[in-house]
């Protein structure tokens, strides 16, 4: 935040909306790294700021995106999170363990909205057509695992940091205050890596915790 907070005030100093934005979409990626619900309120304040932040630079994919897709997935991920806890009196979400047939219909899934997506942008004129899509795609992918509460979510949104990093640093070529933004995306890009290690690490101690629980209800010879 701090680094944010610094890049904010070196090249933009004007877009406070981008500030705010920075602010509160790292802080919901560090509860979802957790598997706190609370990250999932905070995604959806993030989408609404960070889609008036694409409109201001014709990214409409990203605005289209986040207030069409992320917004409501992450109110669908929060309902989804709060009936599935861990079970361990803590603010955690029971992590999911994907079948291979889950995956191959998110893929294809993931696919026909990338198609769809490509010639509604098109239709719009969207700024950097190609990777304005890849982002649709790498973000469907994403809020799909993530209400499907899979630890796979994160390397998912892992992908769409990168190709929004290459967004707006295309952006900040034409006006440096959209510097602040690509370092926003970098420090997701880190707190998502985290989150892929965070959500293993909670999904094999969940795991032992049920194995344990069921080998106490097995009676001894």
């Amino acid at each position: 935040m701090l680094l944010i907070a610094v890049s904010f005030a070196v090249f933009d100093r004007e877009n406070y909306a981008t500030l705010l934005a920075s602010f509160t979409g790292v802080t919901s990626l560090i509860f979802n790294a957790k598997g706190n619900p609370a990250g999932q309120l905070l995604m959806v304040i993030f989408s609404l700021l960070y889609g008036w932040i694409s409109f201001t630079f014709a990214y409409y994919g990203e605005m289209i995106t986040y207030l069409g897709m992320t917004a409501p997935m992450a109110v669908l991920a929060l309902i989804s999170w709060m009936r599935h806890p861990a079970g361990e009196g803590r603010a955690e979400v029971e992590v999911n363990r994907l079948a291979l047939r889950e995956l191959v219909f998110a893929a294809m899934l993931t696919a026909l909205v990338t198609v769809i997506f490509y010639d509604i942008l098109a239709a719009f004129h969207t700024a950097n057509l190609c990777f304005s899509t890849l982002s649709v795609t790498t973000s469907f992918a994403a809020v799909y695992l993530t209400f499907r509460r899979s630890a796979l979510y994160a390397l998912a949104y892992a992908a769409n940091d990168i190709v929004l990093i290459v967004l707006w640093t295309m952006a900040a070529f034409s006006d440096q205050s959209y510097t602040s933004v690509v370092i926003c995306f970098v420090t997701f890009l880190l707190n998502d890596m985290y989150g892929f290690v965070s959500w293993s690490r909670m999904q094999k101690r969940q795991q032992e915790l049920r194995q344990g629980k069921v080998q106490e209800r097995v009676p001894t010879a």
